[in-house]
């Protein structure tokens, strides 16, 4: 994309400011955190919105230590990032503390 190859050995950060965009992880955070903010805007009885309260009592675990839920995830970037549930009512409020900015 920018002419570099892996065997420059140039560090990602490096190739990211060249190019102009964050990282991964941050742009998925805002994907996800403005997926939460659609659903949250939403009645209470779209489909979508009842997904949340499905339990599943007879589904049987794997080994080893157990995924992340959606909610979880979702509850970590809301403290990390200082954010409460109620801010999604507002969406230029909620879009202006979601969005991750490129570098250019």
């Amino acid at each position: 994309m920018c002419g570099q190859t892996i065997l420059y050995k140039i560090k990602n950060e490096v190739v990211r400011g060249k190019v102009g965009v964050t990282s991964i992880e941050d742009k998925i955070r805002e994907t996800r955190l403005r997926w939460f903010g659609h659903i949250k805007t939403r009645s209470v009885d779209v489909p979508m919105s009842r997904c949340e309260k499905i339990d599943r009592p007879q589904h049987k675990r794997g080994r080893g230590r157990p995924k992340k839920s959606w909610s979880e995830v979702i509850r970590h970037y809301l403290k990390t990032l200082g954010l409460v549930e109620d801010m999604t009512q507002d969406r230029r409020l909620w879009r202006s503390r979601t969005k991750v900015v490129d570098f250019r």
